[in-house]
């Protein structure tokens, strides 16, 4: 992990010791990278709370109840689903926040519509989402570390802004 990243992870840390919240992921391609970016500050065992690798639509439906008509109709790199991933973490691992990751890391997986390096980001509480949309493909091993690094920058800022609000 980069210096940034361990900067952002630490500050991510303290928040959410200072706020008494907890956090849980939901990650489709990026495969654990976020809820390993979490556990890198010691004592994540008080505010992270777990995570669910939901690499295909079946266990996204089943553990986080996202709607089987939406992966249908949209597949499941969209916003939408991203957002029911964190509704469905928070449920499921009973967190105050959640984190998501779902999109083509590469190389194969894309298409003309949804192209290899699409990946949505979202992060929040069941009631609130904030999402961002990747577009660009670096090759997946840069992909999945360019996702890992804005879902806890996108996160960091969530936080921010959830604690000024307190």
């Amino acid at each position: 992990m980069d210096f940034e990243s361990k900067i952002i992870s630490r500050e991510v840390s303290q928040l959410l010791w200072e706020m008494e919240k907890t956090v849980g992921t939901a990650e489709s391609c990026t495969g654990g990278r976020i809820a390993e970016a979490i556990i890198a500050v010691p004592g994540a065992s008080k505010y992270f709370k777990g995570g669910i690798i939901c690499y295909v639509d079946e266990v996204k439906q089943s553990l986080l109840n996202v709607d089987a008509q939406v992966l249908e109709e949209k597949t499941a790199v969209n916003e939408e689903v991203a957002c029911q991933m964190v509704v469905g973490a928070c449920k499921t691992l009973n967190t105050n926040y959640a984190i998501a990751a779902t999109g083509y890391a590469g190389p194969g997986g894309g298409s003309k519509e949804i192209p290899v390096g699409t990946i949505w980001l979202a992060c929040g509480t069941p009631e609130k989402q904030v999402t961002m949309k990747l577009e660009e493909d670096h090759g997946r091993d840069i992909n999945l570390a360019i996702a890992t690094h804005s879902a806890m920058q996108m996160f960091l800022d969530f936080l921010k802004e959830e604690s000024s609000e307190e």
